[in-house]
């Protein structure tokens, strides 16, 4: 049967037309042709990805969220101690979807972080932080402390009673640095309370600076990863095993191409995380006071304290820290160690296996204790703190945080764990 050239006609001139621009852009962009096949149709991912290794990609779907929204808030936000929170409410309440803007921002801060902890945790349980990729992993927890200080003055901006006074309680921690600690508390403030020298810097660096200091380590940190190519559940160097596939000879058997293959997987998990946003910003976007505190639809009081002063959810865990320590200084110290030892985790580790899969049985327990010591110190950050039982509880969660670390090092140094054969090549069972 031959073909109907009415038919073929129209698809023959998009074709060409299609090729003529590309040839056109390539010309003029050279570059661009062999960079996208580098990180996208050229980039050979393991071909046995699960359901972990999504929040990568949702948590660069929530950074867009965040930029987006936070340009749009700029144009009506005042960056006054005395009209910084009316015009929040002017924004919730005059602007045409203002209310949506900002309630998409505000739920976009705690989907981020949520996304980052469960991206943390994956790389926890593949050993996504050995050799070859301390790199990716170390740039991974920079991102991270720079997200949290850019949470932390965004909180701050909308002036309500939680902000002014959590700044105020935040930036005091400092004060607990000998000899310096009062001069730099004041330095950091601008002024000996939260004022507006206070929130005209935290809006410059909320706005400018760490969104600028985020995306640089967000590129570093994928281009790192796809220099070295992606772990996987198995734990096996894709790289390593043998060449040949029908997409590229020189790539990875076991490798598919990130485009179109994962692009389509992550597109269905992003509209499935569009879809759980939309949910929590229309119907419960403050949470029951999780994402948005009830006392931060108060305008800022300098002179009435809040009855519970805390934080946002996601700093709960290393607030709860520095809480049950009795020291001031013992606690401050505490709490950032409890971040910094999170660095050394490729070094800790000497396990010769990276995958849980394969890993022994205390190294499972102890990963799950850990993130379960980390949950419930959240939830006793998030409490009043007047409990003496949850005191108590509180440093012993805090030792096992610690112990995790600890364990670790001698678990894996003195070769005491008992690992499963690692399989040569990866597989596709869960």
């Amino acid at each position: 049967m031959s073909a109907n050239p009415e038919t073929n006609a129209p698809q023959g001139f998009i074709a060409k037309a299609v090729s003529g621009l590309q040839g056109w852009f390539n010309a003029r962009a050279p570059a661009f042709g062999p960079f996208y096949k580098k990180h996208m149709t050229g980039y050979f991912a393991p071909k046995n990805f699960n359901i972990w290794y999504i929040f990568g990609v949702l948590s660069l779907v929530v950074l867009v969220n965040q930029l987006l929204t936070g340009i749009f808030l700029t144009m009506h936000y005042k960056t006054d101690a005395t009209e910084a929170f009316a015009s929040i409410e002017y924004i919730m309440r005059d602007v045409p979807w203002g209310w949506l803007i900002r309630y998409m921002h505000s739920t976009g801060a705690s989907l981020f972080f949520i996304v980052i902890y469960l991206h943390m945790f994956r790389g926890l349980m593949y050993g996504s932080y050995q050799k070859p990729r301390e790199m990716i992993w170390i740039i991974g927890m920079l991102i991270y402390l720079v997200l949290m200080a850019e949470a932390f003055m965004g909180y701050v901006l909308p002036w309500g009673q939680m902000s002014f006074w959590g700044a105020k309680v935040i930036i005091s921690l400092f004060g607990a640095i000998p000899v310096v600690g009062g001069k730099l508390t004041e330095w950091i403030m601008g002024d000996y309370l939260p004022s507006d020298a206070t929130l005209n810097r935290f809006f410059a660096l909320h706005v400018i600076a760490l969104p600028l200091a985020l995306l640089g380590l967000v590129v570093l940190h994928v281009f790192a990863l796809h220099e070295v190519g992606s772990n996987n559940p198995d734990g096996v160097e894709i790289k390593k095993g043998p060449k040949g596939n029908r997409w590229d000879d020189h790539a990875p058997t076991d490798g598919v191409p990130f485009h179109p293959y994962y692009t389509v997987k992550d597109f269905f998990f992003v509209c499935c995380l569009l879809m759980l946003a939309a949910f929590i910003i229309f119907f419960i976007p403050n949470v029951g006071g999780l994402f948005l505190e009830h006392d931060n639809f108060t305008e800022a009081n300098r002179l009435v304290t809040p009855e519970h002063i805390k934080p946002v959810w996601y700093y709960t865990p290393f607030y709860a820290m520095l809480r049950v320590v009795p020291n001031k200084l013992g606690g401050v110290l505490t709490m950032f160690s409890a971040i910094a030892a999170l660095f050394f985790v490729p070094w800790l580790d000497r396990g010769k296996v990276k995958s849980i899969r394969y890993r022994g049985f205390w190294f499972k327990v102890a990963l799950f204790a850990f993130a379960f010591c980390f949950v419930w110190l959240g939830k006793i950050g998030s409490g009043p703190g007047t409990d003496i039982h949850e005191t108590y509880l509180g440093r012993v969660l805090t030792i096992l945080y610690f112990g995790y670390f600890i364990f670790l090092w001698v678990y894996t140094y003195f070769g005491l764990e008992k690992t499963k054969p690692v399989p040569e090549r990866v597989t596709m069972h869960e």
